[in-house]
């Protein structure tokens, strides 16, 4: 396991949590805790192999949040003294006392154990933020050299993203965690231009963003070098496919397009404050009520969805959340029937659904915790065969590969989804590329259609760093994983067509 961080190990934790949870209890807090975080991200940027935007930004502060009176209350701040901690729970049981009138139910937290001392850190090699960052730049200017030398190729875009997650929980229980988490996301995007037409295509790496650090761009966990020398020829072939047809076609969805369907169609669907009303005022509800929890038929009999926070490099993955509850994997489908939602502890005791699932998490020390997403994922067919074994069951489809642009309505039920390259499939084989694809349906339709997936081998977890949520907005990374499936019979739309070009 690496090291947490010294310099975040030298902050004095237990000193400011002592300070604000003896005056949150000292005040008459039921609960309290306290969280001491630091956030550092960075970003490169190149155009066509030229450096174009560099950043290196740190959050450090803390926060205290209390149950007082049957209300929830939040303080945040940046002064590091045990004066400002103890301040923080003055003004939180504070707001504890504003926001009690307009509470009708009283908050009561689900019981957890208690968890002392405790260290966790993420399963990575490097913490890219050891790299120079001259050698990040460097190696993202020859991958960026090695595309922009390939026939076809007029530009080229390169990104990468990398987060250093540091924090330390306490609670007037008595758990306390420090934890450490590292995070990175690299694109690059090439363009060809149509200089005759005034038009252009354009096709993006498929290296999912992951719980790893800089190992993951020198060939762990994922072979860029050979995705880029593969991109080229996949580009010119995508610039002359042909458009289309609409109608009705059998899917092979491999698993870069697929996460991205479970993300919006599933997870979200499935977080239980949303299926409450919680977040109608912003981001939806969810067709997956409470009151359908054990009878929803939400896909075919082949179809178990589990929610992991413990997934080896998943972005959602850590040893404990913000409520103090210990990680786990939990059902959330099985066998084509809802059976669970991602939880925290205030939810599971209100509604009868027994202990936490770990899922409440802060994206800073400035917000205050929200039901979050887990690594919400499909499990594979352990029987499963290849990707080219479920090609080979379809006379006349298109397989899907790469998230795009997507749509999909308030109750997380009709949706359509583009990707970055569609296959014709003939007869059981592929037959060139076609364009201007996008798949639509309603979700338990199209989860219901699904007739086979893939096995351990076709696996992968895919993801993003801007899951979005909440009232002051927060953005917190998560993974998907999923096999490649088959579903029968699907509508697909012509995106020129619909778009009345």
């Amino acid at each position: 396991m690496p090291d947490v961080d010294a310099g975040f190990l030298a902050l004095p934790r237990s000193t400011l949590a002592d300070a604000a949870l003896s005056r949150a209890g000292d005040l008459g807090a039921t609960h309290a805790d306290f969280r001491l975080e630091r956030i550092r991200t960075a970003e490169i940027g190149l155009r066509d192999g030229k450096l174009d935007s560099t950043l290196d930004d740190e959050d450090l502060g803390m926060a205290v949040r209390v149950i007082h009176d049957g209300a929830w209350g939040f303080a945040s701040g940046i002064d590091r003294t045990s004066e400002a901690a103890a301040l923080l729970a003055d003004q939180a049981v504070a707001t504890a006392r504003v926001s009690r009138v307009l509470n009708f139910e009283p908050v009561e937290l689900a019981a957890e154990a208690v968890h002392r001392d405790i260290t966790w850190v993420s399963s990575y090699d490097i913490n890219p933020f050891d790299v120079p960052v001259d050698e990040r730049i460097g190696l993202l200017t020859e991958l960026s050299e090695r595309l922009l030398g390939a026939d076809g190729v007029d530009h080229v875009d390169a990104h990468i993203t990398q987060v250093l997650e540091n924090k330390y929980y306490a609670d007037l229980s008595g758990t306390t965690t420090t934890q450490q988490r590292v995070r990175i996301s690299p694109r690059l995007t090439a363009v060809q231009v149509d200089r005759a037409g005034g038009g252009f295509s354009s096709m993006r790496t498929l290296a999912p963003p992951a719980g790893r650090g800089w190992e993951y761009l020198t060939g762990t966990g994922w072979d860029l070098a050979a995705e880029l020398a593969e991109l080229p020829e996949l580009l010119a072939e995508h610039a002359a496919a042909p458009s289309v047809e609409a109608g009705v076609y059998d899917l092979v969805i491999d698993p870069s397009n697929l996460w991205l369907t479970i993300h919006e169609s599933i997870g979200h669907a499935t977080e239980l404050d949303r299926a409450l009303g919680y977040e109608a005022a912003y981001a939806g509800t969810s067709f997956a009520t409470i009151d359908r929890l054990g009878s929803l038929e939400y896909g075919s009999s082949i179809m178990n969805v589990t929610g992991d926070r413990t997934a080896p490099h998943g972005l959602a993955t850590i040893g404990y959340d913000d409520d103090g509850v210990a990680t786990t994997e939990f059902d959330i489908i099985s066998s084509g029937i809802l059976v669970g939602y991602q939880l925290n502890r205030q939810m599971a005791l209100a509604n009868g659904l027994g202990a936490s699932n770990g899922c409440a998490l802060a994206d800073s020390p400035g917000h205050i915790p929200l039901q979050r997403m887990a690594n919400v994922s499909l499990r594979p067919d352990p029987a499963g065969g290849s990707t080219e074994d479920l090609i080979e069951a379809v006379d006349n489809g298109i397989y899907v590969v790469g998230d795009k642009s997507w749509s999909i309505d308030m109750q997380r039920y009709n949706f359509q989804f583009t990707g970055q390259r569609f296959f014709r499939i003939v007869h059981g084989r592929l037959a060139g590329q076609v364009r201007d694809v996008a798949y639509q349906a309603t979700t338990t339709d199209f989860w219901r259609s699904m007739r086979a997936t893939g096995g351990q081998r076709t696996y992968q977890l895919g993801g993003a760093f801007n899951c979005g949520k909440g009232q002051p907005g927060q953005v917190a990374p998560v993974s998907h994983g999923c096999p490649s499936a088959l579903f029968r019979g699907v509508k697909v739309l012509n995106t020129v067509s619909e778009g009345g070009r």
